[in-house]
């Protein structure tokens, strides 16, 4: 039984996730983007993964409303990015290397991996709403990821590989 939301979060915690940034364009064509770890693939026919935002966001309308998304998967030396994009600051993108991607939203420079995709599903559970998006591209980069274990971020230390 969970004794309160700390020792839950603690739990949780314990196990290792990507760190991500999902990027979108408000109605002007703005880019808007946040870090989320909260990341997971769902399908593979047809390709789907699934993501999640606190109800309180304040920038849940922006995703709410838009019809791409791409969930970019951050590499090991990219640390100092998530920082900034999960901060209140005016403009998160200053400064930032991206480009428009195929489905025309903001894919960002030097990540492991990028999926573009539909804004397909989405529905509340507890207090964050889950988006379940239909890939409709994706690229893939040979570089380490930025992972995230118990409140910190850290890098694989990979095991030969099984022969």
């Amino acid at each position: 039984m969970m004794s309160d939301h700390r020792s839950f979060r603690n739990a949780l915690g314990r196990f290792v996730t990507g760190v991500t940034i999902v990027t979108t364009l408000d109605e002007a064509g703005r880019p808007v983007g946040l870090t989320a770890n909260s990341f997971n693939s769902v399908s593979l026919d047809p390709p789907m993964v699934l993501w999640s935002l606190a109800l309180r966001s304040r920038n849940r309308p922006v995703f709410e409303a838009a019809r791409h998304y791409a969930v970019n998967i951050l590499a090991s030396d990219q640390h100092g990015l998530s920082d900034r994009f999960a901060r209140p600051v005016a403009d998160r993108f200053a400064g930032v290397s991206w480009k428009a991607g195929r489905c025309g939203v903001p894919v960002l420079d030097g990540v492991t991996a990028v999926f573009e995709c539909v804004n397909d599903t989405r529905m509340e559970g507890g207090d964050h709403l889950v988006f379940l998006g239909r890939v409709e591209a994706f690229d893939h980069f040979d570089k380490e990821p930025l992972i995230y274990h118990s409140g910190r971020y850290a890098t694989p230390d990979y095991l030969p590989a099984p022969r």
